[in-house]
Order: C-alpha cells, then sequence, then structure tokens
C-alpha cells in the first residue's frame, strides 16, 4: 500500500507545480512556428586574460569586461527579436545544451573604438550553425547585423524536416535530463557528438507532457532573469556609453600621442639633457592618460558595481531554485515512471 501512496503523492506534487504554469505553457504552444526556433543567447565570456600583468598593455579592464558580457548579448538579442524570424530569443546566465539553437560569445577586443566578438551558434542536433569572429565599429549595430545575417541564411539552407527535428531533439535531450529511464532511448548520439531521432514518444505520452509544462516552469523563471538583465541593461547603458565614448577618446589620444612622439624624435646623443627631456616628456604623458584610465575606471565600478551585484544575487537565487526544483522533479518524473511502468504490466 505504501509502494502505492508514494507515487501518488508525487504525482500530485507534481501536477500542483505544473498547473502553475499550465495556462501560459499553452498560449506558447498555441503560438510555436516549428520553422522559428527559440534562440538562447548564453552571457558572454569577457575574455580577461588569466595574467593580470598583461591587462593595462591590452587595455582590458575587468570589471567593465564582466559588465560588457552582460550587456552585449542583449543587443544581438534585440537584433535577433526584430528580424521577427525567430521564437522565443532568451539572454540565459548559462549556457543550455537543449536550447533549440544556443549562442556563446568571447569578447576579443573591446577599447571603446573597436569591437571583437567570437560568436558561436549550435542547435540542440549539436550542428555547428556559426563559429567566426565578427568585427566593427564600437556602438555601431552593422557587427550584430552581420552575425543575425549568418544565423538566417544557415537557418534558410535547411529544410523544414530538419528545423522540425531540432525542436523534437531539443525537447528529448532536456527530458532525458529530467528522466534518463523513460527518455534515454529516444536518441541517437553519433561519434561526431550530433544527435539524431531513433524513436519519438506517442502524442498521449503523459510523461512527455509532464516534460513539457516543467520546461514551460523553467522558462518563466528565465523569462524572469531575462527581464533581470534587461532592467540592469536600462539602468546601465547610458553610463557605459560614457565610458565606451571617454575609451573612443583615450584611443584617438593615444595616436595623436604616438605621432606627436615620433615628430619630436631628436638627433639629441643618448643619455644628453635634450634627449632625457624628451623621454620624460613621453613618458608623464602616458602617465596621465593611464592615471586617468584607471580612475575613471574605478568611477564607473563605483555607479554601476552595486547594481549588478544585487542583480547577480537575485539571479543566483533564481538559479538556485531552479537548480533545487529541477533535482525535485528529476527524483519525481522518475518515480512516476517505475511506478507506471510496474502497474501498467
Amino acid at each position: 500500500m505504501s509502494a502505492f501512496v508514494a507515487p501518488r503523492r508525487s504525482l500530485l506534487v507534481l501536477q500542483a507545480l505544473i498547473l502553475l504554469t499550465a495556462l501560459s505553457q499553452q498560449r506558447v504552444a498555441d503560438a510555436r512556428d516549428l520553422d522559428a526556433l527559440d534562440v538562447s543567447i548564453a552571457v558572454f565570456d569577457p575574455g580577461v586574460p588569466a595574467d593580470a600583468s598583461v591587462h593595462r598593455d591590452l587595455q582590458v579592464f575587468p570589471r567593465i569586461r564582466e559588465i560588457e558580457a552582460r550587456l552585449l548579448p542583449f543587443v544581438l538579442r534585440d537584433t535577433l527579436g526584430k528580424a521577427n524570424a525567430w521564437g522565443a530569443v532568451r539572454v540565459v546566465p548559462e549556457p543550455d545544451i537543449a536550447a533549440e539553437l544556443l549562442v556563446s560569445g568571447t569578447i576579443i577586443r573591446s577599447d571603446g573604438e573597436s569591437l571583437e566578438l567570437e560568436i558561436r551558434a549550435v542547435d540542440a542536433s549539436g550542428r555547428v550553425w556559426l563559429d567566426k569572429t565578427f568585427a566593427g565599429p564600437h556602438g555601431s549595430r552593422q557587427l550584430y547585423d552581420d552575425i543575425a545575417q549568418d544565423l538566417l541564411i544557415t537557418r534558410d539552407g535547411l529544410d523544414d524536416k530538419f528545423l522540425a527535428d531540432i525542436a523534437e531533439i531539443s525537447l528529448l535531450r532536456y527530458a532525458n535530463q529530467l528522466a534518463p529511464s523513460a527518455f534515454g532511448d529516444y536518441l541517437n548520439t553519433a561519434a561526431d557528438g550530433t544527435f539524431t531521432v531513433q524513436r519519438l514518444p506517442a502524442n498521449n505520452d503523459p510523461m512527455l507532457d509532464r516534460i513539457e509544462r516543467i520546461r514551460g516552469t523553467e522558462y518563466v523563471i528565465t523569462d524572469t532573469v531575462d527581464e533581470r538583465f534587461q532592467q540592469l541593461h536600462g539602468e546601465i547603458a547610458s553610463i557605459y556609453d560614457l565610458w565606451r565614448e571617454y575609451r573612443a577618446k583615450v584611443i584617438k589620444y593615444q595616436i595623436q600621442d604616438a605621432r606627436r612622439a615620433q615628430s619630436t624624435r631628436s638627433d639629441a646623443p643618448r643619455g644628453s639633457y635634450e634627449a632625457l627631456l624628451i623621454l620624460y616628456e613621453n613618458y608623464k604623458s602616458d602617465r596621465i592618460i593611464a592615471q586617468e584610465q584607471d580612475r575613471l575606471a574605478v568611477a564607473f565600478n563605483n555607479e554601476v558595481g552595486p547594481k549588478v551585484d544585487a542583480m547577480e544575487l537575485r539571479v543566483a537565487e533564481l538559479e538556485g531554485w531552479v537548480d533545487q526544483k529541477y533535482a525535485e522533479w528529476h527524483r519525481l518524473l522518475e518515480e512516476l515512471f517505475e511506478a507506471e511502468t510496474t502497474f501498467g504490466q
């Protein structure tokens, strides 16, 4: 009797949980176009070298790079959203291996004047859509338009069957993470790491229905995190723009200063007063620029740091909730599958 009560209680708990998002999940399902894949954009890798001694030479300010890693994905998100060619486009704190299309990026260069990003896009089947470096003027939308265009070119080269398979594989990979006993043999993994559908669950499979509703619940949390990032973007974007404008001016001044140093080269003997004076003037100019950059970097961090820290704390709380529920969902689904398999025999 107790063996029957435990799974039944688990079923009631799970049903109560997934009913919280039943209506929103139904709206998503009704509006879904299988050609329009959902896109998850992971927070970028800030690309900060581990060796702190090279940061100044490379013009890398670690804290600001961390903020850029959160801001820049939103520009790409907005660009993809305006194309009206995709499903839901979300910025996510961590890469989601079950995403229909996962876009990740690394900041290679960001000095206020130019921006260079390494972008990689992989669909749920493991097929690489994009693995390329994009560069352009900092603040220009062209770089993001180029990324969006390349993604569309790849998508338009795939037939409807393959796109539908991506959506199926995405759901089955997610299901396999939650209930491997029930969904472990639906996908085939090739030697190159790509996935293909081996067989599909029945349309009325109750376990798959639970998986879809649980995923809907997780999407609600993901959208909440996305909103937090968007709120942060709105709060600090104007301050960041000022920083970027300053960095652009610094770059321009450094170019002018290099030209000045070149033009003031002297044939004075090495070690002479004239040669030392020119060397000192050049050194003093470099130090002024470096000190001003450090001062403004600290001021920028003081301005936006508390907002970023508060956002990170809230996101950590949400992620913690998801991780806890994920473990609970995994346990409940395994119990339900075992119970249904036992009583179905």
